[in-house]
């Protein structure tokens, strides 16, 4: 997963720059020496991302794996994400609310429904937030909402500030 990274330490807020396949990332507070050898930075936690569009699965997944050092994990659909909820126990699911066949509302209840993914936490991926609905989602046990377009270098933050977790 790490082998196509090249990895610059600066002292700036991060920056990734895409050539072709390959991504360079640059500063990482959390790397250490030895991560920045191996070209890679290496978090424990692991992160379901749940969306039925190809390009926002592959931004969330880049960005959270190079900013965060999280691994990832992809679902296309809301049947998938729950299957792989249940298989791979991640630390927080990310869940785009407009999916077609079972939406993200409808997954995160089937979520809730099963002993197993119930304690996982999910924080809603929309184009369509409300304050309203916020609050809606804050009384179904959502963690959070992120809009959608969301900032690539701000989405890991966005989900550890939300969590309670250090980056």
């Amino acid at each position: 997963m790490c082998d196509d990274l090249d990895v610059a330490i600066l002292t700036y807020r991060p920056l990734l720059f895409r050539f072709g396949k390959r991504l360079v990332i640059v500063h990482h507070p959390a790397a250490s020496s030895r991560e920045i050898s191996r070209g890679c930075i290496v978090s424990n936690k692991r992160i379901l991302v749940v969306d039925n569009e190809p390009s926002i699965q592959e931004v969330a997944q880049i960005c959270l794996e190079t900013v965060a050092g999280w691994e990832v994990t992809i679902a296309g659909s809301g049947l998938e994400g729950i299957a792989a909820a249940e298989r791979e126990q991640p630390d927080a699911i990310l869940l785009d609310v407009m999916m077609p066949d079972l939406d993200g509302l409808a997954t995160f209840s089937k979520l809730q429904a099963n002993p197993a993914t119930r304690s996982i936490p999910v924080i809603l991926l929309t184009a369509k937030v409300q304050t309203t609905d916020r609050q809606n989602y804050t009384e179904l046990g959502i963690r959070s909402t992120i809009a959608k377009p969301f900032s690539p270098l701000e989405l890991a933050q966005q989900i550890a500030t939300t969590l309670g977790w250090k980056l």
